[in-house]
This record gives structure tokens, C-alpha cells and sequence, in this order.
């Protein structure tokens, strides 16, 4: 059964980060989202800036920047037919394994075994990343964390989905809900439905469900299967202060 996604986020004061990745009600286009969220004033201070391929973090405003460590990073790169998805620095760890022809078959997983989750104890925040073929709509999901919070041992998780459904979409987040420690997302990604074709309405959805003190920027993407065309949703909740 698939759960209604909009419901799981609204009921859930922190999820920390998330990733969806699935395919719209026609099957013809394949959706992706990722948001940030943050409860302290270093984690807030951030948008979505779009770049070439991608996006970025950005501080809103750079006097307020503490600490750019793990909040500044490329959350979307695309590589060829490819569009990678990740909560932090690892994008680029992909990336530069797809890019390699000296890595293995596999250099999506072969990249993220190279990495472990983020050194910010006690919370050792996981590393989630996803991967889409934006000709076919096949994807993955992939979770780096502790082991119960146990900085010792790491714990690697790949999920492949080589043939999605048209309609649904697999969810994951860096937290299971809001606490102290925060507790990791457990067990598989969350199997969900996508019902909007456009990516605008998907967005503002979303973006509606999640914690209104806490959320801080989203971004959605919607590939034309056919063309691999994509067209890009930004949600930023705080203005740099350029603006």
C-alpha cells in the first residue's frame, strides 16, 4: 500500500532531509524531490541556488554563517542521462565516480562506500543520496548510517528500483522523527504516491506538508522520459540578502 506522502510529512515535526524519487501518474515523466530543513539558526541560513545541471547551498546571509561545514554543498548534479540527488558533499563523490571510466560497473555504490555518515555526533546524521536514469526513470536510494548511533560502526543501504511504477515514488530521510540524539531513518524507503504531473503542484504540496518552523528550501524535478528534458521547481523560504 502506498502511503500519502503530503500526510507523512505533515505529521512529522523533523524529518531532517528527504528524498523522493518516482514516477508521475502517466508514467512519462520521472519526479524528484529533496528538501532541507533546520532547527538551528546555521542550518536555516540557507537557500537553493540553481547552477548549471543542479543546484547548490548557499548562505542567506554570509555574516550569519557559523559553521559551512556539512550545510554547503551541490544537493543535485547532472551527469550525461543521470541526475544525482544527495544531502551533502557526496553528489560530487558520485559524480566524479561516474565520470571515472577506471571505476567499476557499479560507481554509484562503489562512490558512497568510499563515504560514511556526517561526523556531527551525537546525531551522526546519515548520508542519503539517489540516483535517476532520466531515460528510462530507474532510480536508487542509498542511506549511510550508524549503527544505532554507534559511531564505530557504519552502516551502508542500497535500494534499486530498475523498473518504478507509474504513480509512485520511494521516500527517504536523514531522521526517523525529532529528538535528542535524533533518531536515523529505519528500514526501507517509504513506498509513496506521486500524483501531480506538473512539477510546480508537486512543489507547492510538499512544501505545504512540511514543518513551517523548521523547513527551509525544496527542490523538484520532473524528466521528460522521451526527451530527457527536465524542468526545475526552487522553494526558498528565506531571501539572501542581496535580494
Amino acid at each position: 500500500m502506498k502511503e500519502n506522502l503530503y500526510e507523512y510529512l505533515s505529521g512529522n515535526e523533523y524529518p531532517g532531509r528527504g528524498i523522493c524519487v518516482g514516477k508521475t501518474p502517466t508514467g512519462s515523466k520521472a519526479m524528484i524531490a529533496y528538501f532541507i530543513m533546520g532547527r538551528s539558526v546555521n542550518s536555516r541560513n540557507r537557500v537553493f541556488d540553481p547552477i548549471d545541471g543542479g543546484i547548490r547551498t548557499l548562505a542567506a546571509d554570509p555574516s550569519k554563517m557559523t559553521d559551512p561545514h556539512l550545510i554547503i554543498y551541490n544537493p543535485v548534479l547532472t551527469f550525461g542521462k543521470t541526475t544525482i540527488v544527495t544531502n551533502g558533499d557526496q553528489t560530487n563523490t558520485i559524480y566524479d565516480f561516474m565520470s571515472s571510466n577506471d571505476n567499476p560497473v557499479y560507481p554509484f555504490e562503489a562512490a558512497l562506500n568510499t563515504r560514511t555518515f556526517e561526523d556531527d555526533g551525537p546525531n551522526w546524521t546519515p548520508r542519503i543520496s539517489g540516483l535517476v536514469d532520466m531515460g528510462t526513470g530507474a532510480c536508487k536510494l542509498s542511506i549511510l548510517k550508524s549503527d544505532c548511533g554507534n559511531e564505530q560502526s557504519v552502516q551502508r543501504f542500497t535500494f534499486d528500483y530498475p523498473q518504478p511504477l507509474a504513480g509512485e515514488g520511494h521516500f527517504i530521510s536523514t531522521y526517523k522523527c525529532n529528538g535528542n540524539p535524533i533518531p536515523s531513518f529505519a528500514g526501507e524507503p517509504i513506498r509513496v504516491a506521486i500524483d501531480e504531473e506538473d512539477p510546480s503542484e508537486y512543489a507547492g504540496k510538499l512544501w505545504e506538508a512540511l514543518n513551517e518552523d523548521n523547513k527551509v528550501s525544496l527542490f523538484v524535478r520532473a524528466i521528460d522520459l522521451k526527451t530527457q528534458d527536465y524542468e526545475d521547481v526552487i522553494i526558498n523560504k528565506y531571501k539572501t540578502v542581496e535580494e
